[in-house]
């Protein structure tokens, strides 16, 4: 697969990669400047030449994937002094980090309010993973990027998210809401954790959820109303609105830190919404 058609593919499934070129060569060298080379976390496609260069574009590349990096960055090679390669010329090489996405998204629930939502969760760098048992519920046409899953047992699409994932939960059943919560409260590496309902239905969650063992301080890390208090209304495309404002205001509070540290960054944001 060429570069162009591979990164094209990778844009398409939201997976990260870098993409890297040669801007500049000096003397010997094994490819000429504007080739490109295309890394993922687990594959390549096409070359700048191979040999040691390669195999250390390729380490940098990956570094910045799983630090999440959005910069682009240069990087000069000096072939024989450093790399050891008889071509002995010298390569400047440009890093850019491609279909980085700032959040991993679980919506759990494809009512009303989830067909709001998730077309925009769809426009922003987020990859969304929509999960409902109901078929009949989605629409005819899933947002480009998104991934419909449909099954009975939605409880364990939990566990199928990476550490430091989003999950919102807007389901048609009370008792499945406290089930997907109680397992991402379990978790404990998530990024954000909204439920939609009223200050009552938290109230009632977390008694539930204390007889079940869990941690006050988790319970905390939930919002439950969910949503910037800003943004009233209670149309489902308001509600929406309010949502993905939160996850955008979490996201940029929060990218590139260690979730697992138990801090969310939901904390430092406005005072949730009074919606019911």
């Amino acid at each position: 697969m060429s570069w162009i058609s591979a990164l094209a593919e990778l844009q398409q499934k939201g997976e990260a990669c870098v993409l890297v070129t040669i801007i500049e060569e000096r003397g010997s060298t094994p490819r000429n400047a504007g080739s490109k080379m295309v890394v993922t976390a687990d594959r390549i496609f096409e070359t700048i030449g191979g040999g040691h260069l390669e195999y250390k574009a390729m380490q940098l590349a990956r570094e910045m994937i799983a630090s999440r990096s959005q910069d682009t960055h240069l990087e000069r090679f000096s072939l024989g002094a450093s790399l050891g390669q008889c071509c002995g010329g010298a390569t400047v090489l440009l890093f850019e980090p491609m279909g980085q996405a700032q959040a991993q998204i679980a919506v759990f629930g494809a009512g009303h309010v989830g067909r709001a939502l998730v077309p925009l969760l769809a426009s922003l760098p987020c990859k969304v993973r929509w999960i409902d048992s109901r078929e009949n519920e989605f629409p005819e046409h899933i947002p480009a990027g998104v991934e419909k899953i449909v099954g009975d047992e939605v409880v364990d699409e939990v566990e199928n998210m990476p550490p430091g994932s989003y999950y919102i939960v807007m389901t048609h059943n009370h008792q499945l809401d406290l089930e997907l919560t109680a397992a991402i409260l379990k978790r404990g590496d998530f990024a954000y954790y909204g439920l939609i309902g009223s200050k009552t239905k938290r109230v009632k969650f977390e008694h539930r959820l204390r007889e079940r063992g869990l941690e006050e301080t988790l319970m905390a890390r939930m919002r439950c109303p969910m949503g910037l208090a800003e943004v009233k209304g209670k149309l489902p495309v308001e509600i929406a609105v309010s949502i993905a404002g939160e996850v955008i205001a979490t996201y940029n509070a929060s990218f590139g830190q260690d979730v697992k540290k138990g801090e969310s960054s939901v904390a430092k944001l406005l005072p949730a919404s009074r919606r019911s």
